[in-house]
């Protein structure tokens, strides 16, 4: 009876092994590995010092423009003038840029540089 009871267990034992292999059962997924959401900035990313409200550069500007003309940095344009502005609007529009309105009130007009992420990008002489 002992040898009969061992060849039984071993053919359950194969039997279930033989199962197994031949399932027509899918294994439950394996979930892969998730990289992590990658996180939102605050606002637009700007390269060196740029204007307060007050007017006043945030930092020491590199000071390399020589013109006042488009793509210098805001602090260059109060370098360039010599003095501080007559106004400044500082803002974000609604596509996640920095936008710089300076004012400069002239004896010959009026003059108003538009920024844009730090960057000149046009001048009103009205």
């Amino acid at each position: 009876m002992g040898m009969r009871i061992r060849v039984l267990s071993s053919v359950a034992l194969a039997a279930i092994i033989l199962s197994a292999c031949t399932s027509t059962q899918s294994a439950s997924p394996v979930a892969a590995p998730v990289a992590p959401a990658p996180t939102a900035s605050i606002g637009p990313q700007i390269d060196g010092p740029v204007l307060g409200p007050d007017g006043r550069c945030t930092g020491t500007s590199a000071g390399t423009a020589t013109a006042i003309e488009p793509g210098i940095a805001e602090c260059d344009l109060v370098r360039l003038k010599g003095k501080p502005a007559t106004d400044v609007l500082v803002g974000e529009s609604g596509k996640g840029q920095r936008e710089v309105q300076v004012l400069y009130s002239e004896p010959g007009g009026r003059e108003l540089y538009f920024f844009v992420n730090n960057r000149l990008d046009r001048v009103v002489k009205p």
